[in-house]
């Protein structure tokens, strides 16, 4: 029975739909997906709110329908540069990303305090990211649902105690979200969560980034009119690369394009690679991503690890024919005809795969074809938005 005004008020709110949501991603770890996900929110008629922080590689996505509060790291702010012409972290890079690590630790409990005063005005509360586990839990904001975006289901190359902390960091949520049926058993059995709290819900397509203009392509790509093996995103060691490198020795008649900003010191891997192999080792903008998207034959993503990708996600969106490593919930877009399988750290497959998907026309068609209907059904960032609100209503 309800017996407050705020019960009522917030009863009616639930049943016409438009409840007051905050999606909260301190450090902009995603800006593309928190603008996804908030536009489609909103358009299904919830009132959004997105806390971040300014994202420093670029320009972020303007919002559309939603609101975006940049309220988190306000003195770390600052653009990430420094990088040399072969990717590897300049000096002046390295002091200025110690400066700022320095300045957003001091900033982080006042900061998510701040926003906690500020969550009096949400019904549900839906963060995506937290950057330190071990404070966060006893930061979050009260008396109100908690939902909590998994995704990476744990964190990499963490220490027992950073994973315990992560255990009791989750369970101080009222829902946790992830993005596959393998991330959602990950969630059950090593962490131990309760499987009325484990919802699994898609990452989503990224449409918005389909639907950008044409624009030129990168600067530093010369396009020589050969088949085009595109391998996008941040770099990481994860990301094996240097299994794709490898197994581009064996690949003749195309140009492999390497995109995206490292995280680490890739020069090495630029003095092994062959003169096929285009490097763009920045962070690109969105016309320039499209432009890369547009003309490639085939993405891949020959991870070691993974459970979900922004990169996936991406090709969806571009109908793209993919190449995915057989790791995570990968192995479950594969699964409904959306992207070919190889081995994870495995070159000779990997390379088998690339020639075999570039000399067939046909196979990359039908991987195109499913890549769109996932896209436009169960990926859609439409769909998406009815299941997350139908879970903030379940909490409400």
């Amino acid at each position: 029975m309800l017996t407050t005004q705020k019960e009522i008020s917030t009863a009616t709110r639930v049943l016409s739909g438009s409840v007051k949501v905050h999606v909260v991603d301190p450090s902009a770890y995603t800006p593309p997906y928190d603008h996804a996900l908030c536009a489609a929110l909103a358009d299904a008629g919830l009132d959004v709110e997105l806390y971040t922080s300014r994202f420093a590689y670029g320009a972020a996505p303007v919002p559309a329908g939603y609101r975006r509060r940049e309220i988190f790291y306000r003195l770390a702010r600052g653009a990430a540069v420094g990088r040399s012409a072969a990717g590897a972290p300049t000096p002046a890079h390295r002091a200025l990303a110690s400066a700022r690590r320095a300045v957003k630790l001091a900033e982080h409990v006042p900061d998510m305090l701040r926003y906690r005063a500020a969550a009096r005005t949400a019904e549900v509360v839906h963060f995506q990211w937290l950057a330190l586990p071990q404070l966060d839990g006893l930061l979050l904001p009260r008396g109100r649902p908690l939902v909590l975006t998994a995704h990476d289901i744990l964190a990499r190359y963490a220490t027992p105690g950073q994973r315990a902390a992560q255990r009791r960091l989750y369970r101080r949520f009222d829902a946790v979200i992830a993005h596959s049926a393998h991330g959602r058993t990950r969630l059950l059995e090593e962490l131990g969560l309760p499987g009325g709290r484990v919802h699994t819900i898609p990452h989503g397509a990224f449409a918005h980034l389909a639907s950008t203009p044409p624009a030129p392509l990168p600067a530093e790509l010369a396009d020589d009119g050969t088949p085009v093996v595109l391998c996008f995103g941040l770099i990481r060691p994860y990301k094996g690369i240097d299994v794709l490198l490898e197994a581009w020795r064996r690949v003749e008649g195309a140009q492999l394009w390497i995109v995206g900003l490292p995280r680490y010191d890739i020069a090495a891997l630029r003095a092994a690679a062959g003169a096929s192999v285009g490097w763009v080792p920045r962070f690109v903008s969105d016309g320039e991503l499209a432009a890369c998207f547009r003309r490639a034959d085939l993405v891949v993503a020959p991870y070691r690890e993974s459970e979900q990708s922004g990169v996936v996600a991406t090709a969806l969106a571009f109908a793209s024919p993919l190449l995915v490593s057989d790791v995570g919930g990968l192995r479950e877009v594969a699964q409904v005809g959306a992207a070919a399988l190889v081995p994870a750290g495995d070159a000779g497959a990997l390379a088998a795969a690339i020639a075999g998907l570039l000399g067939d026309r046909a196979a990359r068609d039908a991987l195109s074809a499913a890549a769109r209907g996932l896209a436009e059904g169960e990926w859609s960032f439409e769909r998406v938005a009815e299941r997350t609100a139908a879970l903030y209503r379940s909490l409400l």
